[in-house]
């Protein structure tokens, strides 16, 4: 089983990491951690890596438990992401098949970041035809001694994805020509730019 944390269009790191287990349980009872992928995710563009970041109510310092952390939609976020995949991607192979579908996420309103990243993961996890099974912790531990539990909770974060470089699969990128290959990157990439053949990519 793995533990670990929910992430905003988790990166090909973190899908990666998920495939290889049957049961993943999502960490539900942790408070707020800035500086983590739970709001943000990378994308590729033409002159490299966008970052792109959900805005939430209290700002990095909430100290909300994870579940009730509000999406600022006063900001309009939902509008600026959109338009940043669809430029980033639209010249991608598989694109025009996923577009429709994925676009329905940036024009619903969602009021908490929890059912947005969720909706989302059971979204990816269809498309990658991933055979796992989700769950949630219903306590928090500080840490699991279970044997056969395999915690990545809090491991897999911006300041740290770049050691995971060497781990993470090489496939044709939209301005790979331009910018060279962009590890790590959110797995909408991946799903984009190699289709039905992602999951072989990520295994």
């Amino acid at each position: 089983m793995l533990i670990i944390d929910l992430q905003y269009l988790g990166n090909i790191i973190y899908y990666k990491s998920l495939i290889k287990f049957r049961y993943i349980n999502i960490e539900q009872c942790e408070r707020w951690q800035k500086m983590s992928f739970r709001n943000r995710c990378f994308i590729a563009g033409g002159n490299g890596r966008i970052d792109l970041s959900i805005p939430v109510v209290g700002g990095r310092n909430s100290d909300e438990m994870i579940r009730d952390i509000k999406i600022d939609n006063l900001q309009k976020w939902q509008n600026i992401h959109w338009r940043s995949i669809a430029s980033a991607y639209n010249r991608s192979p598989w694109f025009e098949f996923y577009k429709d579908e994925f676009a329905d996420f940036y024009n619903r309103r969602y009021d908490y970041l929890w059912d947005f990243n969720i909706d989302l993961m059971q979204w990816v996890l269809k498309q990658l035809k991933a055979d796992v099974e989700i769950g949630f912790t219903e306590t928090y531990k500080k840490e699991y001694t279970n044997p056969g539990t395999v915690d990545l909770r809090n491991k897999i974060l911006p300041r740290t994805i770049t050691g995971f470089s060497g781990g993470s699969p090489v496939y044709r990128q939209v301005f790979e020509d331009r910018t060279g290959f962009i590890p790590c990157l959110s797995i909408i990439d991946l799903l984009f730019c190699e289709g039905n053949n992602a999951l072989h990519l990520l295994s």
